[in-house]
């Protein structure tokens, strides 16, 4: 199993049987709002982490990224198995170039 489906699994436990203190189980008591604000949150830390050129920072603000992204799948009983296999279909793709716009590109 892969570390991130065992987070995953992690982030699924906690939800099924609180655990006392647990900041995932904060996260599930406070709801959806709460959650997609801390995805926020931790997007704008990871942008800030890249483009302060620090390795670790970034590390591990994009760790933060991915386990509160766990947690609002579970949230929304999205299974980490259905990412994973569209990431794996998506990947598998060729010659799938995103067109851009005029208003897409940074000028």
């Amino acid at each position: 199993m892969d570390i991130m489906a065992e987070l995953y699994q992690t982030v699924a436990s906690r939800r099924a049987a609180p655990i006392e203190n647990s900041y995932t189980n904060y996260l599930f008591e406070q709801g959806l709002d709460k959650i997609c604000k801390k995805i926020g949150e931790e997007c704008a830390e990871t942008i800030i982490a890249a483009k302060n050129g620090d390795p670790a920072a970034l590390i591990g603000e994009v760790s933060d990224v991915l386990y509160h992204l766990l947690v609002l799948l579970c949230e929304r009983d999205v299974a980490w198995d259905d990412v994973r296999d569209e990431l794996a279909r998506r990947g598998a793709k060729i010659g799938n170039r995103k067109v851009f716009y005029d208003a897409d590109r940074n000028t």
